[in-house]
């Protein structure tokens, strides 16, 4: 076959790439002026070998990552990817299917359809629920507010997919002081703004103070969106979901869940309780790429109305032939044409198992304890939050103390953390989230910490 041999190459360079990870360093080697001298070439005036293309790319981009699949990144809530995914993903760019419709990918509707139902069960979220598997958490949360946007408005009387917004009563969205900023740029893409949110204070780790909810609640009037937030982004606090549900109810407002990752922890007999009362929300955003650890690009929304999640996502076009058998997954997503993430879910799920996905919840969040715990033993650190999921969030004497550590590390390469602001102070996150992640590992970051720690003094 033509090409066969850039597909080979590919895969053996790909091969050698995973298993050399835990060897390299974790921040990348090259600069961007580096890898701009070795990858901005002139537009080849005619064709290039496959195979040459193929190994060349390797070789210049390669010096250029970072290694954020391996068991030492720690700077962003990023899972790597469990081999069964990693192998479903390539078989995924091999099949080359458009995941849209049923009729063009009967395969890819099919998984997705079990996939989806396999998530409802595994997360404790309704078996009637709609879903969309999307890009990400910030595409997720974008078709959720697609959907609450339809149904609050349709309850007064209006119809925002045939008229817009203009025209039509105002929607309150209320939401967390310190709520992630994708759902800020969601509220933006679905076109109500960011000027319609009403911050609702919260305590010292970032959850929603139940009391100035339902002060903010009995002042709105008319449309009212609520989104609380499952797993907070430097924290890992997890908002009363069920005293949020309860208020939400009295009130008539659509409740979103914000959870990205911390709605995984419902699969964990230990960790559930975090969780307790997400099943009574309106829709949930979250990401497989993160703590399932499928490759990028996968999160999923899910929606506990699916009319009004087919009527605000739904397309009909007199060219289209759809199944009456099967799920057409563009009347669910943003997109027509789109990759079959399906396949790469479902490969995980099957390759963990329910059990599966409970250990690596719960390891993951052992190994955050250790290094939580291994950190305060160091002098001048100071420990800013619980550590109820991933997630450990410290700081130093200072903000350039902790600036220092956090540079130095970066530039080590022996672990890769990342900086943040809490409550107007510079802190570390360490997000634990990548199913290599050792005791060794947790060892080597520790290390790693004391000898920056030790060149920051």
């Amino acid at each position: 076959m033509e090409g066969r041999r850039a597909l080979e190459r590919a895969a053996e360079l790909g091969i050698e790439y995973i298993e050399s990870i835990a060897d390299r360093p974790v921040a990348p080697a090259s600069s961007i002026d580096e890898l701009r001298e070795a990858l901005d070439l002139p537009l080849p005036d005619g064709p290039t070998d496959a195979a040459t293309v193929v190994e060349e790319l390797a070789r210049d981009v390669e010096p250029g990552l970072t290694q954020v699949s391996g068991g030492r990144y720690f700077g962003f809530v990023i899972g790597g990817s469990v081999p069964a995914a990693t192998g479903a993903d390539w078989l995924t760019t091999a099949w080359d299917q458009n995941a849209g419709l049923a009729l063009l990918a009967p395969s890819a509707a099919v998984v997705e359809e079990v996939a989806g139902r396999w998530l409802k069960e595994l997360l404790g979220l309704p078996a009637g629920a709609s879903f969309a598997f999307v890009t990400g958490c910030q595409m997720a949360h974008a078709t959720a507010l697609v959907a609450a946007r339809h149904h609050v408005l349709e309850q007064a009387g209006h119809d925002v997919e045939q008229d817009g917004l203009a025209g039509g009563p105002p929607i309150t969205v209320l939401a967390g002081a310190k709520r992630h900023g994708t759902l800020d740029r969601a509220l933006r893409f679905v076109g109500l703004g960011t000027g319609c949110v009403r911050p609702v204070a919260v305590d010292d780790q970032g959850r929603i103070r139940i009391d100035e909810l339902r002060d903010e609640l009995s002042r709105a009037a008319g449309p009212t969106i609520v989104c609380s937030q499952l797993g907070e982004v430097n924290t890992g606090a997890c908002d009363d979901i069920s005293a949020i549900a309860d208020l939400a109810e009295e009130h008539r407002a659509w409740h979103h869940v914000d959870c990205a990752f911390g709605l995984w922890a419902a699969a964990s007999p230990a960790l559930r309780r975090l969780t307790t009362g997400v099943e009574r929300a309106d829709s949930w955003a979250t990401d497989a790429h993160k703590w399932l650890n499928v490759p990028y690009d996968n999160g999923i929304a899910f929606c506990a109305h699916p009319e009004a999640h087919r009527a605000a996502m739904g397309i009909r076009s007199v060219y289209l032939v759809y199944a009456d058998e099967a799920r057409d997954p563009l009347d669910w997503n943003p997109e027509h044409s789109r990759r079959a993430r399906g396949f790469t879910v479902y490969a995980a799920l099957r390759s963990l198992g329910r059990s599966g996905v409970a250990d690596l919840v719960e390891r993951l969040c052992a190994r955050a304890r250790d290094i939580a715990a291994g950190l305060a033993e160091l002098p001048g650190c100071e420990l800013l939050n619980d550590v109820v999921l991933n997630q450990v969030l410290v700081r130093f004497e200072d903000d350039e103390a902790t600036d220092a550590v956090i540079a130095s590390i970066q530039a080590g390469g022996e672990a890769w953390v990342g900086g943040t602001t809490w409550d107007g102070r510079r802190a570390i996150r360490v997000s634990v989230s990548n199913w290599q992640t050792s005791e060794e590992d947790v060892e080597r970051t520790l290390a790693a910490f004391a000898d920056a720690r030790s060149l920051a003094v």
